[in-house]
C-alpha cells in the first residue's frame, strides 16, 4: 500500500517558522514521516502563482522552481514523487478552474495546445534536472471539469480533448511512468460513473490510477467510500488511490499561532455543523481510529486494486506567513473572504509540531491480505 502525504506547503511553513518534533526531538518532517512508513510525495504545481505585479499567492507558492526543490529533496529521501498538475495560476478544485493568466484569450483548440506544450516542457525539465516523478496528476479534482469556461461539466468532449492532451504530453516524454485522474468526493459513486462514462465516450486517452478525494466532513461515510471504490475498480478495472485524505484531531483554535486578527482569517474547514454528524471525534484518539478504520477499507478494495492513499497536507502547522490565500490570489481566483490556515486542526503533527499517534497508527498498518 502506498502510504503518502501531500507537502506542497512545507518549504513556507518552514520558511515562517515551523518545526517538527517526533518523542521530543526536533528532526526533519520527511525523516519523521519515512520512519512511520510512509512512502510517496504528492506535490502540486501552479503555472504562475504571483500577481502582475510579482506579488505571491501563498499556499506554498508552487511554482516549478519551489516543486523542483521539494521533488528533488523528497526523491533524496528515498520517497516517490506523484506530480499533480492544476492547469491554473492557483488552486484548481471542483468550485474553480481559472485558466492560467498566460494562456487567457485561447480557443479550445489553443488550449489543447497549451496543455500539450506546458505539460511536456515540465516533465522534460525534471527529467533533465533529476527530479523525474514516478506517478502523474492530469488535472486536479476535475470533477466540474478543467479550464473554465471550455473545459467545464457538461462539455465532456472538451474535457477529454483537454485531459487527453495532457496524457499524451506525459507519455511523449516517459511512457512508462502511471497516471491518475483525480476527482473529488468520493463517496459519490453516481458523479464518477457519469464522469468516466462520459470521458471515455468522448474519447477520452486511457489512464493508470483513478484519483479520488475524500473528506469525512464533507464527503460521506467510509461505507460510502469503501462501495464506490469497490464498483469503479471492478467497473473501469483500474486501480483506485485515495489523493487526498485528512482528518481533525480537535476542535481547538489555533488564532494564537497565526498571530492574524478575526476579520483576517478564515478559520478552519471543519465548522462544528460539519462534524456533528460525524463517525469518529475530532480527537487525537478520533483521528487515529479514523485513519485504521480507512485503510482498512483501502485493502480490502477486490483483487488487490486499492493501493493507496495521500495524507493531504499533514504538516501544515498554523503559523504567520502561511496562509490559504493572500488578498492577490483571492483577487485572482475572485473568491472574497479572508485568509488563513483552514486545515491546521487536521494536520498528523500538533501545533507545536509533534508527531501525533495517527501516525504510529499508520506505521503499524499490515496491507497483507
Amino acid at each position: 500500500m502506498i502510504k503518502g502525504m501531500d507537502l506542497s506547503s512545507l518549504l513556507e511553513v518552514e520558511q515562517c517558522g515551523g518545526r517538527f518534533y517526533d518523542n521530543g526531538e526536533e528532526k526533519d518532517v520527511m525523516e519523521i514521516f519515512q520512519s512511520y512508513g510512509m512512502d510517496y510525495v504528492r506535490l502540486r504545481l501552479w503555472n504562475d502563482p504571483y500577481a502582475e505585479d510579482g506579488s505571491p499567492y501563498g499556499a506554498g507558492g508552487n511554482d516549478f522552481k519551489t516543486l523542483l526543490k521539494l521533488a528533488k529533496r523528497s526523491l533524496a529521501h528515498g520517497f516517490g514523487f506523484l506530480l499533480d498538475f492544476h492547469y491554473s495560476d492557483f488552486w484548481a478544485d471542483p468550485g474553480k478552474q481559472t485558466i492560467p493568466k498566460a494562456w487567457r484569450g485561447l480557443d479550445v483548440d489553443g488550449l489543447e495546445q497549451a496543455v500539450y506544450e506546458y505539460t511536456k516542457d515540465v516533465m522534460e525539465d525534471l527529467h533533465k534536472k533529476g527530479a523525474a516523478p514516478t506517478m502523474v496528476a492530469v488535472g486536479n479534482e476535475l470533477s466540474n471539469g478543467l479550464l473554465w469556461p471550455y473545459g467545464k461539466v457538461p462539455n465532456y468532449e472538451n474535457i477529454a480533448k483537454l485531459v487527453s492532451a495532457g496524457i499524451r504530453a506525459v507519455r511523449a516524454v516517459d511512457e512508462k511512468v502511471p497516471v491518475m485522474l483525480h476527482l473529488d468526493n468520493g463517496g459519490n459513486n453516481e458523479l464518477y460513473r457519469r464522469w468516466f462514462d462520459r470521458y471515455f465516450a468522448n474519447g477520452g486517452e486511457d489512464f493508470d490510477y483513478i484519483g479520488m478525494s475524500y473528506y469525512p466532513f464533507w464527503h460521506g461515510s467510509l461505507a460510502a467510500l469503501e462501495a464506490n471504490m469497490r464498483d469503479l475498480a471492478g467497473r473501469y478495472e483500474k486501480d483506485i488511490i485515495v489523493a487526498e485524505v485528512s482528518m481533525g484531531f480537535t476542535m481547538e483554535d489555533y488564532q494564537k499561532y497565526e498571530q492574524l486578527g478575526d476579520e483576517e482569517r478564515k478559520g478552519y474547514a471543519t465548522k462544528p455543523e460539519l462534524v456533528q454528524g460525524l463517525d469518529y471525534p475530532m480527537t487525537k484518539e478520533g483521528q487515529a481510529d479514523f485513519m485504521q478504520d480507512f485503510m482498512t477499507c483501502i485493502k480490502d478494495v477486490p483483487q488487490g486494486r486499492g493501493i493507496g492513499f495521500f495524507y493531504w497536507e499533514p504538516a501544515w502547522l498554523p503559523r504567520h506567513g502561511s496562509e490559504w490565500a493572500t488578498k492577490a490570489a483571492r483577487e485572482y481566483i475572485s473568491e472574497p473572504g479572508a485568509g488563513g490556515n483552514e486545515w491546521a486542526n487536521q494536520a498528523l503533527f500538533d501545533y507545536d509540531g509533534n508527531a501525533l499517534p495517527a501516525l504510529t497508527v499508520i506505521r503499524d498498518f499490515s496491507d497483507t491480505i
